[in-house]
């Protein structure tokens, strides 16, 4: 994780002030003090992210509207889990990212929402839950895989430790799901050390919250620009200048609201996977331009980043390396 260098921040313009201030409702400046003064290893501030790809043929219509609306994509993410695709299907979503230059993340193992009961909420439930988790890890990063989603944190904690013991490869980084993001600077704090390499948080965080949390931490942050019902359904396509220089290093998230929970996804989901996937790109686009018209898109990371660089961490045991 690096600095960002003093004095190359964005020149940042609020929506409409050009035309809001004469009439006295020019928008209060903002306070060097709240900016983020962090930055991703390569000097950029934020990289981008398709979620909700949930297996080749979606995947394909994603990279596919990408080179055709010009959408840069750093991170696809899928939501059903390793173990709802199979290895050819797993193999093929590398080879395509591979080629486009974009990271592949798969979400991990059962959760507790699927389960009897469903009390556990999105946590994986029981010890059998945990070892599905780490199994589909395992699986995953044997196949290539070096991005993998978590919703659980005894399970971050195991697979961090799996990580420094060399049983996961090195480069292998660890992502927090959005159904179990953290709140509050401390929480966010707790996941960055129990190895986490960027953290979703939810979209109805203020701006003033998210300063809070980059006091406390340089973790990466994902954000959804707009939320999907089930995390909210908030749009935040506005605040999108804002969020940068708040949240920054952060992966902007293009979700959809208004469409159907696609979770675990199967063939009968199939026009609703393709239509919404092509839609989120499309979002993206919007919101990319919109980042533009605000003057807050010229430290976009370059295409094929995806490491989140130095993070603290709580001390692994000696047992575990």
């Amino acid at each position: 994780m690096s600095l960002a260098p003093p004095g190359t921040g964005p020149l940042l313009r609020h929506p409409a002030h050009h035309a809001l201030a004469p009439l006295g409702h020019a928008a209060p400046a903002d306070d060097p003090a709240d900016a983020s003064p962090y930055a991703f290893p390569d000097g950029g501030t934020w990289r981008t992210e398709i979620p909700s790809v949930e297996g080749p043929e979606v995947l394909s219509a994603v990279l596919k509207e990408a080179v055709r609306l010009g959408v840069p994509v750093h991170r696809v993410s899928q939501g059903s889990g390793v173990w709802m695709l199979t290895d050819t299907e797993i193999t093929d979503m590398l080879d395509a990212c591979a080629a486009h230059g974009a990271e592949l993340c798969l979400f991990t193992g059962p959760r507790g929402t699927w389960e009897a009961g469903g009390a556990a909420g999105p946590r994986a439930r029981g010890q059998e839950a945990v070892a599905g988790c780490v199994e589909d890890a395992l699986r995953a990063t044997d196949l290539g895989v070096r991005c993998l989603l978590v919703a659980d944190e005894g399970v971050l904690w195991l697979l961090h430790r799996l990580r420094a013991a060399g049983t996961l490869p090195a480069g292998t980084t660890f992502k927090v799901s959005a159904l179990v993001g953290p709140v509050n600077p401390a929480a966010y704090e707790i996941f960055e050390r129990l190895g986490a390499d960027s953290l979703n948080v939810p979209s109805d965080l203020t701006l003033d919250q998210l300063t809070q949390i980059r006091r406390v931490s340089r973790a990466p942050m994902d954000f959804y620009v707009e939320a999907p019902d089930d995390l909210g359904g908030y749009v935040r396509m506005y605040d999108v200048a804002q969020l940068v220089r708040r949240g920054a290093p952060l992966y902007l998230k293009f979700g959809l609201s208004r469409s159907p929970a696609l979770y675990p996804y199967g063939a009968q989901l199939r026009a609703a996977a393709l239509d919404s996937a092509r839609e989120r790109v499309r979002r993206g686009r919007l919101v990319l331009d919109l980042l533009a018209r605000l003057g807050g898109d010229g430290r976009m990371s370059p295409p094929g980043s995806r490491l989140p660089g130095e993070l603290r961490r709580f001390p692994v045991p000696e047992e575990g390396r």
